[in-house]
């Protein structure tokens, strides 16, 4: 399960996606995940997907990667689809078992609450796995760059993130260590009951929390040796820059965006099709 979380891992790859530029992606990605919001229709669904399917060919990350990295939130996911289906009281009655009742509505909404968490991990996913670390920074830095003049620490805040999306792969590696260390001591870390799991976890999360205060220390004490003081008067070593794929994906995401808000406006929302 641990080796299942592909959040913030970069994959490398020779794709269109991979050389866009990193303000490119993150306003687009925004830009998507808006737009799943905006439509409440089977031909919007149809859109998006087609949409989706086209970028994951387009960066060349195995489908099957995808995949793996929706795994750990699949409990959340089931626990918003039963959420969905027992408690919206909408349309004509599917099913009654003495206190559940199953009705149209719950049912619709279920499945395309379903389907829009699956497409927003999927949608944020790609620009992650298409985008390295400093990549991202470097957009976050750039599209933030005017709270700068309300003195928002835009350089450090970018940073910041920079950091927990490098130490995400770190800390996880580290854990997967500690449980089969722990397991190979003989330690339990499946039976029992809630209260049992709770406390065999224990074991793992001291020396994993040790562990990433002994290499923040590190990252810090490496910081100040390099007179790190901050983004005040730094220069890149690769600025930023547009180029012509990149305003060609913001216009594909602007054609994408009018066509999810037109065929929103279009269907009736009191129209669905299964």
């Amino acid at each position: 399960m641990i080796r299942d979380i592909t959040i913030g891992q970069y994959y490398p790859a020779k794709s269109v996606l991979h050389r866009l530029d990193p303000r490119v992606k993150l306003v687009c990605t925004l830009c998507y995940l808006v737009s799943l919001f905006l439509f409440k229709s089977i031909p919007g669904y149809l859109v998006a997907t087609v949409f989706l399917v086209a970028i994951i060919r387009l960066s060349k990350v195995p489908f099957s990667y995808i995949m793996r990295g929706m795994r750990p939130v699949i409990m959340l996911l089931m626990i918003t689809v039963v959420f969905n289906l027992f408690l919206t009281r909408e349309g004509d009655v599917l099913v009654r078992v003495w206190i559940f009742t199953i009705t149209e509505g719950g049912l619709r909404t279920a499945v395309y609450m379903a389907i829009r968490l699956v497409y927003l991990i999927a949608g944020s996913s790609l620009m992650t796995f298409t985008t390295t670390p400093n990549g991202l920074t470097d957009g976050i830095e750039s599209l933030l760059h005017p709270l700068n003049r309300i003195r928002v620490p835009v350089h450090e805040v970018a940073m910041m993130m920079s950091i927990a999306l490098r130490f995400i792969p770190i800390l996880l590696e580290e854990t997967d260590k500690i449980m089969k260390a722990q397991i190979a001591r003989g330690a339990d870390l499946e039976s029992g009951n809630i209260i049992q799991k709770a406390r065999s976890m224990v074991p793992i999360l001291v020396p994993l929390f040790v562990s990433a205060f002994q290499r923040a220390n590190d990252l810090a004490m490496a910081m100040e040796a390099r007179c790190y003081h901050g983004g005040e008067g730094r220069t890149k070593m690769k600025p930023l820059k547009y180029k012509g794929r990149d305003y060609a994906a913001y216009f594909a995401m602007a054609v994408y965006t009018a066509a999810v808000v037109l065929i929103g406006r279009s269907v009736p929302l009191h129209i669905w099709i299964f």
